[in-house]
């Protein structure tokens, strides 16, 4: 759980200055101690926040269902928001012990499916009992929070969730770690399992060198695959268990090797392998890409002779763009020193993994990454290419952790990871513990900062604020009326580019200019239903009280 715990220890400080409008703020409130680990944005710029809770119920012994709970544990959590900030709805699942909600991923469609880290049996909400100690239980729920399936993975040791992100064929990668087995490599090792759209288990990868290896993050990738961001501390691994399993007990590869499983007893192809590489120091960055079933199509590490940890992983026009926070001096294959305690260390490498540049950059005693987004812009081929990438994050003093020790800040890099502004955003807590998880930009410019709040530990509240700032807004790309996907399917998402009050109507119409559909709307995303649509070509038609644009729409 320790991707879970150490997101809680972060200082979160609300800000006010000039440069930095606070759109809004909105507090949830809650009487029991609440775990935010993640929050995420539907394709209509709805907001998710996600994390763990001890419900009122549980308390008292009986679950928001009815049935008698026999301990007071944590669930589930999954809170949706409207555009505004504004609670849609509000949703809890969970079995009669801890399970800890660690990753939401949003679907193309608009549903959500959670994954966490479970210690609960069948009861209440969980259809399945645990394989181990804790598993790994998966919830897929559609737009409206309603449960679709779901699935618990596990072997007979202790597994933690990490990370889960769907893929291109509308299935789903999960990873996470399988401790302390003592057949397989290290103390912690990584696992990572391609699951179907009905969340039938398909291959199942694990992945360890002969030390401590933790899943920090994954993204989906263009091809149908994923890549995989790891902290590790281990070094070259060689493959024995695969090569002794299949020279001499290539019937009891389960027996042996106690691999990760379903409840439902389904079987899947497992490959086992080791870390290709030395480390370099304490802690290394470990990036793995894989093949849309799973399976390793190459890894890489870099570090430096300290401690070095990657966070964050995003898809650019070249390949990827990995960052993290590093304490190593030049040495190994880090090429720059640090300047102060922990400076940001990014590095960018092509499709192949190859490293096409790396940079530093300080603010300042410890500095923590908290998130890296990818600025686009249309060439005049009509093209998307990368603009630049910002980055989100805090500095905090070494030793002590006060609120005029935090700051917040904006990095601004180009293309080639050269600095074009940086800024702060500074100012004095509200109240005594305050703790950043999440900060995201939004692509209408602005940004999203999501935390916990309270007088004092134990009390939490989850907290959400929306800034908005003119610098970020001039690096949004702007267009009156933008629709995706398109060519559509069976939905798509209609986006109103300039500012409008009151209602738009959005009406689309055939080629012919009858009207099939007239959708009201006060929001700037609005979710079109194409799925009665023949196909063709069509003409939508957005309007408000002071504009009107048209767009087309291709039904495939």
């Amino acid at each position: 759980m320790k991707k879970l715990y150490s997101a809680l220890f972060l200082v979160f400080i609300l800000y006010t200055i000039s440069a930095q409008d606070v759109l809004w703020q909105k507090d949830v409130q809650s009487s029991t101690q609440d775990f935010l680990s993640t929050m995420s944005t539907t394709l209509d710029r709805q907001i998710v926040l996600s994390g763990s809770v001890i419900q009122k119920s549980k308390i008292s012994g009986v679950s928001s269902g009815g049935a008698t709970a026999t301990n007071a544990g944590y669930d589930y959590r999954l809170l949706k928001l409207s555009q505004e900030g504004n609670i849609l709805w509000d949703k809890h699942f969970g079995g009669s012990k801890h399970d800890y909600l660690v990753s939401t991923t949003t679907t193309r469609e608009g549903g959500f499916l959670l994954t966490g880290t479970s210690y609960s049996n069948q009861s209440l909400d969980k259809i399945d009992n645990n394989i181990g100690g804790s598993d790994v239980w998966l919830i897929r729920l559609n737009e409206a929070g309603q449960e679709l399936w779901q699935i618990t993975l596990g072997t007979k040791n202790n597994d933690e969730a990490s990370a889960v992100t769907q893929s291109l064929d509308d299935g789903f990668f999960v990873a996470g770690n399988i401790n302390s087995n003592k057949n397989l490599f290290g103390s912690k090792d990584v696992f990572i399992s391609k699951l179907d759209k009905t969340g039938k288990l398909i291959n199942t990868t694990i992945l360890g060198g002969n030390s401590l290896d933790e899943v920090q993050e994954m993204i989906a990738t263009p091809d149908g695959g994923s890549i995989l961001l790891i902290y590790s501390t281990s070094g070259k691994t060689e493959n024995k268990i695969f090569n002794t399993l299949e020279k001499d007990e290539p019937n009891t590869e389960n027996k042996a090797v106690d691999l990760l499983t379903s409840q439902k007893g389904e079987t899947e192809a497992k490959t086992i392998i080791g870390k290709t590489e030395e480390n370099f120091g304490e802690g290394d960055y470990w990036i793995v890409k894989l093949d849309k079933n799973a399976n390793v199509e190459w890894q890489k590490t870099y570090g430096g002779s300290a401690d070095d940890h990657p966070k964050t992983i995003v898809f650019t026009d070249k390949g990827y763009l990995i960052g993290g926070e590093s304490r190593s001096n030049s040495s190994g294959n880090k090429r720059e020193n640090v300047e102060e305690g922990t400076d940001l260390w990014l590095i960018s490498l092509d499709i192949n993994g190859n490293e096409l540049w790396q940079k530093s950059y300080s603010f300042g005693n410890r500095d923590v990454l908290m998130s890296a987004n990818v600025i686009r812009k249309t060439n005049k081929d009509n093209f998307s290419e990368d603009r630049g990438f910002l980055l989100g994050g805090y500095t905090q003093a070494e030793g002590k952790i006060e609120s005029d020790d935090e700051k917040f800040w904006m990095l601004y890099i180009n293309a080639d990871g050269k600095e074009e502004w940086r800024k702060h955003v500074e100012g004095k807590s509200k109240k005594k513990e305050e703790r950043l998880v999440s900060a995201k930009l939004q692509t209408d410019g602005t940004f999203l900062l999501a935390g916990t709040s309270a007088e004092e530990l134990g009390q939490e509240n989850w907290k959400i604020i929306k800034l908005g700032d003119k610098d970020l807004d001039n690096l949004t790309e702007k267009q009156e009326v933008r629709i995706y996907p398109n060519p559509v399917e069976d939905y798509c998402y209609v986006e109103i580019g300039f500012e409008f009050t009151g209602e738009a109507e959005i009406t689309l119409y055939d080629i012919s200019g009858r009207q099939l559909q007239a959708i009201k709307t006060m929001h700037k995303i609005t979710k079109i239903n194409t799925s009665v649509l023949p196909q063709g070509v069509y003409i939508l038609k957005a309007q408000t009280p002071n504009k009107s644009v048209n767009s087309k729409i291709v039904r495939k």
